[in-house]
């Protein structure tokens, strides 16, 4: 019996999203992009600046940006890679609304991320916080190549 697998990722500069397509290309699955439905801009994403949307949103833990689609046929998928960069040391709020938005119960939930410099030890255990029906593998910090091979070494 054959695993139908999804890669979901949010992406902000691009970074996420190559590691993404590496991925899904490695474990044969399904790509997704949880866009949001008002696209993110530099100046969203300036961590530095207070008053910046991204800033804005790491700051309100109940912030669910809205998606601009859903995934379709949620329901198909046994097994589900979730990448994101690394904001304030966990997942960024869209990724939230997400794990939020689907029924995770009896799915293998498998997260990655990107990051300057944080490592993803903290957004895991948020991420099981917001989809405690998961079934969760380890995550992985993917910030140059390997992730191909990681992706097959999970998998197997």
């Amino acid at each position: 019996m054959s695993q139908k697998v999804l890669v979901a990722y949010f992406s902000a500069s691009g970074t996420t999203a190559r590691v993404a397509q590496e991925i899904a290309d490695a474990a044969g699955a399904d790509l997704y992009e949880i866009r949001p439905e008002q696209p993110y801009t530099s100046a969203d994403i300036n961590w530095m600046d207070k008053n910046s949307r991204s800033t804005r949103e790491m700051n309100d833990p109940s912030c669910r940006p809205a998606i601009a689609e859903p995934v379709q046929d949620m329901a198909q998928y046994d097994t589900i890679f979730v990448g994101f960069p690394i904001w304030w040391y966990v997942e960024p709020r869209i990724v939230d609304t997400f794990l939020e938005s689907y029924d995770f119960a009896g799915k293998t939930v498998i997260p990655f991320a990107t990051s300057g410099g944080s490592d993803i030890r903290k957004a895991e255990k948020s991420l099981k916080g917001h989809c405690p029906s998961a079934s969760w593998k380890k995550g992985q910090l993917l910030n140059g190549s390997g992730a191909a091979d990681w992706a097959k070494r999970v998998m197997s």
